[in-house]
């Protein structure tokens, strides 16, 4: 009998042991429930938009100087073929390079995200860090982050307290 009731008490504790908590929040809502992350979209929207126009309007011209090489090929002489040539190709690789420098992987719109989304989303790492710590959880899921869930609580969503421990009300 007493050797039933320790292993009976053994696979409690075992199971016990074992049952941890898991919430999850959605990192989508969060972040447009924070006006300072929608005033940093909107300005990395209108950045991109402005340097965009700025390339478009390069390759336009470069296009619109090869038209006119074309027309005119046949009237140059050798010399004055290659400058042209060489003043499109020259456009062309400035160009491309204005676009790397604006565009590029550490171009000047990745740095600008870095520098004005970087904090926010910090924050709200080390906000979801303490909630976990707090509540003793040992994951927490991102819903926003492509998880797929077939049912959730809600009483789990733990979105909201983030926000609130961010100084935010929903």
């Amino acid at each position: 009998m007493k050797k039933a009731l320790f292993v009976g008490m053994l696979a409690f504790i075992a199971t016990s042991a074992f049952a941890q908590k898991f919430a999850y929040v959605d990192t989508d809502y969060i972040l447009k429930s924070i006006p300072a992350y929608e005033s940093a979209q909107e300005q990395l929207e209108i950045m991109s938009k402005d340097w965009q126009a700025e390339i478009e309007t390069k390759y336009a011209e470069i296009e619109k100087m090869y038209k006119e090489y074309q027309a005119e090929k046949v009237l140059l002489t050798d010399e004055m073929k290659q400058k042209r040539e060489d003043e499109i190709v020259q456009k062309e690789r400035q160009t491309k390079e204005l676009q790397k420098k604006y565009f590029g992987t550490d171009g000047d719109l990745f740095k600008k995200r870095q520098e004005l989304i970087k904090p926010i989303q910090d924050d709200i790492f080390n906000a979801i860090k303490e909630i976990a710590s707090s509540g003793n959880y040992a994951f927490i899921f991102d819903a926003a982050g492509g998880a797929s869930f077939l049912y959730s609580d809600p009483k789990y969503d733990k979105s909201d307290d983030v926000l609130q421990k961010l100084g935010y009300k929903n």
